[in-house]
């Protein structure tokens, strides 16, 4: 799935409630909570407070996303061997990253980059973008929500 057609419309709608879900789940200000923030960088989340977030979003927005989702999706149409080797993405592999994440600032990509960095990149925005995309494919298989 893109994310070409998400609308800043459409983030903007999520956002308030993505921001008091992950302000929750980290225990921090709600206004530190800015669409651009990096969710390690910024709001100082570990790798276990992702799965929390996932599992508040998931609650709030009544959808399902499935673990790994977002680099999952980054990949793309990439192989896992043209996608990273040894542990570093590739250049392909960063080149996707960046359209993929468009909302990351081009500095915050650092070469070489681990994949094990990889969720370092991720920020208030590209967990909107999730939902966005997971809500449109609930609604794609039907509306059928998750138990």
């Amino acid at each position: 799935m893109s994310n070409e057609n998400i609308t800043k419309e459409e983030i903007a709608t999520i956002f308030p409630k993505v921001a008091e879900t992950m302000a929750d789940a980290l225990g921090c200000d709600k206004e530190k909570v800015k669409l651009d923030a990096s969710l390690i960088g910024d709001l100082g989340a570990e790798s276990i407070d992702f799965l929390d977030i996932i599992f508040r979003l998931e609650r709030a927005f009544k959808v399902k996303i499935p673990r790994g989702k977002i680099v999952e999706e980054a990949r793309g149409q990439l192989s896992e061997s043209e996608f990273e080797k040894g542990g570093v993405v590739t250049d392909a592999g960063v080149a996707r990253l960046k359209s993929f994440l468009s909302e990351v600032p081009p500095e915050r990509f650092k070469t070489p980059l681990k994949s094990a960095e990889i969720p370092k990149l991720f920020t208030t925005e590209t967990f909107c973008k999730m939902v966005i995309r997971q809500q449109r494919a609930t609604a794609a298989d039907g509306g059928a929500k998750p138990a």
